[in-house]
């Protein structure tokens, strides 16, 4: 099975969405759907229903999550040495050689991506193309508009 790359962020954040749903979502449906049983015909019983496709969520997700922390591999970024390379996990200060705008992103895994929150995949094409890059190395990024290059301004291990 292919590990999957994750920051202690991450992990620690699919951990509390499990928890949630194991010690508050799911004991909460279960008394929803017991109560909706309590009055009559489950045919046409609406609440029923609605509990009974809650809880299949529910039950999917936890499934989902418990998958996903059984291949986790959790790289701690400040526990490695910072040599200046651009690698899984660390904090990449780019300057776009166009337009000279600033931008900061971590690079993250998969499931933790937020542009909104300057976190981007491992596997998105400005995080290819940065992996194993150095401070003042150029980056060309193929993106549908066209290549846009970014120098590479500051990387950090935060």
């Amino acid at each position: 099975m292919k590990r999957v790359p994750m920051t202690v962020a991450g992990e620690k954040k699919l951990r509390e969405e499990l928890a949630q749903l194991k010690t508050v979502d799911r004991p909460k449906v279960i008394a929803a759907i017991a109560e909706a049983r309590e009055h009559g015909d489950l045919k046409e019983n609406a609440e029923y229903h609605a509990a009974r496709e809650q809880q299949g969520f529910i039950e999917g997700r936890i499934r989902e999550i418990e998958h996903k922390l059984s291949l986790v591999q959790v790289i701690d970024v400040t526990s490695i040495d910072h040599t200046g390379k651009v690698i899984f996990g660390t904090t990449v200060e780019l300057i776009n050689l166009d337009t000279d705008a600033a931008v900061r992103y971590q690079i993250v895994g998969d499931d933790e991506a937020d542009i909104k929150a300057g976190k981007i995949s491992v596997n998105s094409p400005i995080a290819r193309a940065l992996i194993g890059k150095e401070e003042g190395d150029v980056a060309c990024v193929e993106t549908p508009a066209g290549a846009t290059e970014y120098e590479i301004a500051e990387v950090l291990h935060i």
